[in-house]
């Protein structure tokens, strides 16, 4: 008898028989006792398993009711019920490979303490979210930079279109730097295993959900980051990704049947016309190749109409959260996605995790068109009970023209107020994400012109805003970089998160004069707006732009927030008599920036392209 025992740090399934030695694998990889979802559907893959017999279990607590079989004899799915009074240990299935016994183990344990506490905690208008993608921030263990038999052998950081060597551990190594700056909460672009063979730094192409990529770290990377973020007070949000999976996929290249991913006739791509979707007049075809046509030809397209796609997929996020403490989820391309399904994995997340946050990329175009994608208003038919999207709409039709734009009637900082005017169809508007840029569209700096009071503008807005502010790695040190020709280049490296980088901006004195003042900039707002009641959760009131000054307030009970901001190329003076509803009894402001308190007049000189952060006092 030969016994082999896989790690479970490799994610693979333990199997004991007495004939030529086969690899078999898991999906999940092991489960736990006591949790809402407890009727699983264990996929074991390997050469013939379909062909074996019996698949039965004497574990006390643990059932097998079915015994799925595919047209693709390398797979079985079993329907598995673990009880609550089951025991951890090891759950032995065994079955037979013609006359020869084959047994397999399947781990099951108690689950996570600290559900909702310590993980699984949320993310909230309270938090400052900064994105990573991990390829490009720091280089934390360079023996992992190339991993043989992976497909991309590329690490070359001249090129945005090859690896460049960043990992979980050098983004580890720099939690306190973050924490600094202000920072409560990471997004990491996907972790998974991406064994591709190009442009394999985003992530965004899975080709095993149970492995977390080598050349990031591994499963023990993942597992000590999200450790050292908790033990901080800092939160991790997981990139998921529903829609598709990368070419190299091993469920693709060795599919149970052909039912698993929607297929046509010839290569046939998604139009990416989202109003398809809630249109009362649009066609069966336009609807089809919105949600079943695929992003790219490398990625292809789940089809979630198949219930086992939909229970592996489901699976994988429960046992994400539940194996490495994940605290909230950003799904990339929502709209993509069968808008049912996505409901019922949503559900099954909130289930077994309540506090947990679910905010999905929603890149449309339309208050409307994002609204129709998370909790809103509407009496429609869908009703989404996604909490929150990326709020597109207050950047390309909000903050962006506000800063680049001369004001008009429906110009400029106007646009800024009218959409967040249009905040009457979201259930809750708090959770909106807001952010200035990310990792497919340009970096803010360089969307205007590298114009430091504009930036400063979007950043106070950014930071005192409705909703969740998310930052994009290198915001705080003038990263510039447009994606034209490619998006590559607004994703360079972190400078200093390498040995031998000509700068360490990382550190002060790596920092030029203009970096570290926007650094302080927004380290100064940041931690303001981590004391600040008002900010986290207390209410918004915007008031209509005049002559391009644009005033909201954030307030609260205990405290009153006043900002100010002065699109115009010259100095306004505003009266603040108009604003008495919000100002009545206030005799000072905190300059927050200035650090400086001084008292109220009857008018505020404002200088050319600024803004003004004022907490207001009696």
């Amino acid at each position: 008898m030969k016994k082999l025992i896989l790690s479970m740090k490799l994610l693979c399934l333990a199997v004991t028989f007495s004939s030529a030695q086969i690899m078999y694998n898991t999906y999940p990889a092991n489960w736990w006792i006591g949790m809402k979802y407890n009727k699983i559907q264990l996929m074991i893959r390997g050469e013939g398993v379909g062909n074996h017999t019996g698949f039965t279990t004497t574990y006390p607590g643990v059932t097998i009711s079915k015994v799925n079989r595919f047209a693709n004899k390398n797979y079985v799915i079993l329907d598995m019920t673990i009880a609550p009074t089951a025991k951890p240990g090891t759950v032995g299935i065994r079955t037979r490979k013609g006359n020869e016994p084959v047994n397999f183990e399947f781990n099951i344990s108690s689950r996570r303490p600290g559900r909702g506490t310590e993980f699984a905690q949320g993310v909230t208008s309270s938090d400052l979210m900064y994105l990573i993608m991990p390829d490009r921030f720091s280089n934390g263990d360079p023996m992992n930079d190339k991993v043989p038999g992976m497909r991309d052998q590329s690490l070359r950081r001249d090129t945005v279109f090859n690896r460049h060597g960043g990992d979980l551990k050098g983004i580890q190594n720099h939690l306190d730097y973050l924490k600094d700056l202000g920072v409560t909460s990471l997004w990491l672009n996907p972790v998974w295993e991406n064994d591709m063979p190009e442009r394999t730094e985003h992530g965004y192409a899975f080709t095993d959900h149970y492995k977390v990529d080598p050349r990031l770290g591994g499963y023990m990377g993942l597992k000590n980051l999200v450790q050292a973020m908790h033990q901080k007070g800092m939160k991790y949000v997981s990139d998921a990704v529903y829609n598709h999976v990368g070419i190299e996929h091993v469920l693709f290249r060795d599919m149970p049947d052909s039912t698993w991913f929607h297929r046509w006739p010839t290569f046939t791509q998604t139009n990416y016309k989202d109003q398809a979707l809630f249109d009362p007049y649009a066609s069966m075809i336009d609807k089809k190749l919105m949600s079943d046509g695929w992003f790219v030809k490398s990625m292809p397209d789940w089809d979630h109409s198949n219930k086992f796609v939909q229970n592996f997929l489901i699976q994988h996020a429960i046992w994400s959260v539940e194996e490495f403490g994940i605290d909230g989820f950003r799904i990339d391309t929502y709209a993509y996605n069968d808008l049912d399904f996505m409901n019922r994995c949503n559900k099954a997340l909130y289930d077994e995790y309540p506090k947990i946050t679910i905010f999905g990329e929603t890149w449309v175009h339309g208050v409307i068109n994002q609204a129709y994608f998370c909790q809103n208003v509407f009496n429609i038919k869908y009703k989404s009970n996604m909490q929150a999207t990326t709020d597109f709409q207050t950047l390309f039709y909000g903050i962006t023209p506000a800063c680049n734009e001369k004001f008009g009637w429906t110009e400029g900082v106007n646009k800024l107020y009218t959409t967040l005017a249009q905040d009457v169809v979201y259930k809750d508007p708090m959770r909106q994400v807001i952010f200035l840029d990310n990792h497919d569209i340009s970096r803010f700096y360089s969307t205007v012109g590298e114009d430091t009071s504009k930036y400063k503008m979007a950043l106070a807005w950014l930071l005192t805003c409705r909703g969740i502010p998310q930052m994009y790695y290198g915001n705080e040190i003038l990263m510039t970089g447009v994606t034209s020709p490619n998006d590559g280049y607004v994703r360079w490296g972190f400078p200093g998160g390498w040995e031998g980088d000509a700068a360490n901006k990382f550190t002060a004195a790596g920092r030029t004069p203009k970096e570290n003042s926007i650094f302080n900039y927004i380290k100064t707002l940041a931690n303001f707006r981590l004391q600040s009641s008002a900010i986290k959760t207390g209410k918004f009131m915007q008031y209509l732009p005049i002559d391009g000054v644009y005033v909201y307030f954030r307030y609260d009970g205990k405290q009153t927030v006043m900002c100010i901001m002065n699109t115009n190329a010259e100095p306004k003076i505003i009266d603040l008599s108009r604003f008495e509803e919000r100002i009545k009894g206030y005799t000072a402001a905190l300059d927050v920036v200035a650090g400086q308190v001084f008292q109220l007049q009857k008018t505020i000189t404002l200088l050319p392209v600024s803004n003004l952060v004022l907490e207001l006092r009696k």
